[in-house]
């Protein structure tokens, strides 16, 4: 009984770290690699307080966050007023690119 489980204790120290590095890099090439628009993939997680840390002994960084975000967020121009009227079908506004 105390052959079969060092023998246990032995796979599983050699097989689970090899298990577990596998699942970390495929977990990180399915998330690098993945479609979809840039806001989606990079979601901001938590910041609490780190955030709150950082508003206060560090305001510098706090606005670099900030500035950063809204530089990453992408918006559709909104028509100007003398645009031509053929840019809106019905409740729709239609944006050529």
């Amino acid at each position: 009984m105390d052959g079969v489980l060092k023998t246990v204790l032995g796979w599983s120290a050699a097989v689970l770290p090899i298990a577990f590095g596998l699942y970390v890099l495929g977990f990180a090439a399915w998330t690098l690699l993945r479609p979809g628009p840039f806001e989606n993939r990079y979601p901001t997680r938590g910041g609490g307080l780190g955030g709150a840390f950082d508003s206060v002994f560090s305001p510098g960084s706090a606005e670099a966050g900030s500035e950063r975000d809204r530089q990453t967020r992408r918006t559709a121009p909104a028509p100007a007023p003398g645009d031509p009227p053929w840019g809106i079908d019905g409740d729709r506004i239609r944006i050529d690119l």
